[in-house]
């Protein structure tokens, strides 16, 4: 009795070309419709590892980490500046899911930017921001607001120093009017200082202090005869 064959399985030519289209491993620059690019690795036609995405339209460019697609790990975010025509970084650091997440630099201007902790593309952990005015804050932030433990020097060098809620001086904090050479020490509300004590503090080395200096309250003992 002959010997019959069974007959190979052929794979449908939608499946073949679906398999063959499949990126995955370092490819080179893979062209978009709209104009975007990207040169790096794939996974399962995904973004996964090291890669570098253009957006045209958008005018801006990534460089760093991709995990399943998006932007997770370490990575740079330039913006294109149309007066010099080139890439300038706009953030540099950490990423998770597509957004900003652990340490990184943010530079909103030559003169302000901010460095710390990131948490789903807000400022929120310990971080310092140097603002366009002169002004820094160093301390906790949550949801891009100062919250917690802060200190904020202003441009003249005075600070405050104490808690922090939703952006503004509450509970307990100091500040220090060295331009004065005086020092607030007591409670705050909603920005507001409703209750302490003012003191001379370093009034000698002060440029513009008060005219004449807070007395010291002493407590008197009397004498009983």
């Amino acid at each position: 009795m002959p010997h019959l064959k069974k007959p190979r399985k052929v794979e449908p030519l939608s499946k073949l070309w679906d398999r063959k289209a499949q990126k995955c491993g370092l490819r080179h620059t893979v062209y978009s419709v709209n104009g975007d690019e990207y040169t790096g690795d794939w996974l399962d036609s995904k973004k996964h590892g090291k890669g570098t995405q253009i957006w045209k339209k958008a005018g801006a460019i990534y460089d760093g980490d991709w995990k399943y697609g998006k932007r997770d790990g370490y990575g740079t975010y330039s913006k294109l500046l149309s007066v010099t025509n080139e890439y300038s970084r706009e953030y540099s650091g950490g990423w998770e899911n597509d957004k900003k997440h652990g340490f990184g630099t943010y530079f909103y201007s030559d003169t302000a930017c901010y460095e710390g902790e990131w948490s789903e593309d807000q400022r929120s952990g310990w971080g310092r921001m140097y603002y366009e005015n002169g002004d820094i804050y160093e301390g906790e932030w949550l949801k891009n607001k100062h919250h917690g433990q802060g200190m904020l020097r202003l441009a003249n060098e005075n600070r405050y120093e104490g808690n922090w809620k939703y952006g503004k001086k509450n509970g307990h904090g100091k500040f220090f009017y060295l331009d004065k050479g005086q020092l607030y020490e007591g409670f705050w509300v909603d920005g507001v200082a409703k209750c302490g004590t003012v003191s001379d503090f370093g009034r000698a080395e002060a440029p513009t202090p008060t005219i004449y200096p807070i007395p010291k309250v002493h407590t008197l003992s009397f004498e009983v005869f």
